[in-house]
């Protein structure tokens, strides 16, 4: 590595070489809620640091260990968002977006947590984020797994499991959360630390535990399907229904249970085992009750996020390389005198032109150095203009990609030949 000012640990820089690939992943991405009728909303990347306590979680990793927290001049405690979810919770309170209505919400943008940096996992991150609020029935539940089977598709992404569970409503959880305790507390002196400092605060989390050690004693833990209550019973096999009818492939995992504690019925991650030890990709599912937590009327809602480095890795790894759009005509202008009035065309080109790219030979050279440039950028024809043709009040037309005679026209009808030569 240079010496000089470094970046932050975790915190990477996305280089030209590597826009495409997050470029076709954001394009599509945009194009799949817009299918599916979901508007675009964008929340701060500061919130106050109350509110990821009260929607994640106090004994979740994320407040205990991750998150980005700071005060600021006037004292007030803020975070640097780790999760987007909360912020379009707030967002939807605060500007009165409520009150019996119904919204379908899509925000992408970085998220930060101070995790220890790996291949997929960084302490900058970029999250797309979708959210259904108000919508309480499974039918949304099973539209929004289904909406992104159909993005896996849209990318050619094949090694993608989809994982199902539900962790029922508020009050069976807790009757299934203390019988998980005095299970856990049978077999307290074989936990480990992590787990029993969250058996005080939030159980659940130890079924997700990957220490090879506590395996078998997750095992052997109660279920909470086993616990569900009737109607959160009854959501759920309408949900499962509602998959196997569009013909999407899943799995039901009593484990899955999720990090945050604002989850409550259908939850769901799609996994991958083509990134190593990250292999959540996608994860969601509801919080019914996070909105009137947070100060806000009942509203029932679900809701996704989707870690952007990830998939772009999962699209490296298939090969998808996206076709980078070549300029349409490269200007070569040698010469000051036909670099000035050759920038001046290449301005009217793109006014008369709007649909076409047109690129100006920058930096200077002779033909020969310019010429290369223009075979390098892919265009499909160099526009010519040297001392000739200026005096001659002409330009010459010359193909790039195929054997075809060079053509001149005047200067003011160039935009005219351009898009007839373009159109062959």
């Amino acid at each position: 590595m240079t010496s000089g000012v470094q970046p932050i640990r975790g915190m990477n820089d996305v280089l030209p070489a590597d826009i495409g690939l997050w470029q076709h992943l954001e394009a599509t991405l945009r194009e799949l809620v817009a299918m599916y009728g979901y508007d675009e909303i964008r929340v701060p990347v500061v919130e106050h640091t109350e509110l990821f306590k009260r929607s994640i979680g106090e004994y979740t990793d994320i407040v205990e260990k991750e998150m980005y927290t700071f005060s600021d001049q006037g004292g007030d405690s803020l975070t640097l968002r780790p999760e987007a979810t909360a912020g379009i919770a707030r967002a939807a309170i605060s500007n009165g977006l409520l009150r019996g209505q119904k919204h379908k919400l899509w925000c992408i943008g970085p998220m930060f947590r101070h995790e220890r940096p790996q291949k997929g996992r960084y302490r900058q991150f970029h999250q797309f984020d979708v959210e259904a609020l108000g919508y309480e029935g499974p039918d949304v539940d099973a539209e929004m797994i289904v909406m992104i089977g159909r993005l896996w598709r849209m990318l050619g992404v094949t090694r993608v499991r989809l994982q199902v569970n539900s962790l029922g409503t508020p009050a069976s959880r807790a009757a299934y959360r203390e019988e998980l305790v005095r299970y856990f507390r049978g077999h307290e002196a074989a936990l480990d630390a992590d787990s029993r400092r969250r058996l005080g605060g939030n159980p659940l989390r130890i079924l997700d535990s990957k220490n090879p050690d506590m395996q078998a004693i997750v095992a052997g833990a109660p279920l909470i399907l086993d616990h569900l209550d009737p109607e959160s019973r009854a959501h759920f096999a309408a949900l499962k229904s509602a998959l196997r009818a569009t013909g999407i492939d899943y799995t039901v995992n009593p484990r899955l249970v999720r990090g945050l504690d604002y989850y409550s019925r259908t939850v769901f991650e799609w996994t991958t085992d083509a990134l190593g030890a990250q292999d959540a990709v996608c994860s969601g599912g509801r919080y019914d009750g996070l909105i009137a937590q947070l100060g806000g009327e009942s509203t029932p809602a679900i809701g996704f996020a989707m870690g952007i480095e990830r998939v772009v890795e999962l699209l490296r790894g298939a090969g998808v390389v996206p076709v980078a759009r070549a300029p349409d005509v490269y200007i070569v202008a040698p010469g000051e005198r036909a670099a000035a009035a050759g920038l001046a065309l290449a301005e009217r080109l793109r006014e008369a032109l709007p649909q076409r790219r047109i690129a100006f030979g920058l930096g200077g050279g002779n033909f020969k150095a310019q010429f290369r440039r223009a075979d390098r950028s892919g265009a499909r024809l160099a526009l010519v203009l040297g001392d000739s043709e200026m005096d001659r009040g002409v330009v010459a037309i010359k193909h790039l990609r195929r054997d075809a005679e060079q053509i001149e026209c005047p200067v003011a009808e160039a935009h005219a030949r351009l898009a007839a030569v373009l159109e062959e």
